[in-house]
């Protein structure tokens, strides 16, 4: 079975997962193993039509920029 390494993978990226395994109640590894494995089982077609369905969701619609709020947030 093949092996890879991801470096540089920021710090919060990976707390992010560490939660997330935990929360599944898998370990770090098994996680990033699942998700790349589902990553891999999208083709582009089937991306296209979830794209497009979310376009019909929320298409029309006017979204504010939420950088301020970031900004502001950041600053506390």
């Amino acid at each position: 079975m093949a092996q890879i390494l991801v470096r540089d993978l920021d710090d919060v990226a990976v707390e992010r997962l560490k939660a997330r395994a935990r929360q599944e109640g898998r370990s770090l590894q098994a996680e990033a193993k699942l998700i790349l494995e589902q990553a891999s089982l999208l083709d582009m077609q089937t991306m296209r039509k979830r794209l497009d369905a979310f376009r019909r969701r929320f298409g029309g619609r006017r979204f504010s920029d939420s950088a301020d709020l970031i900004r502001e947030d950041r600053d506390r």
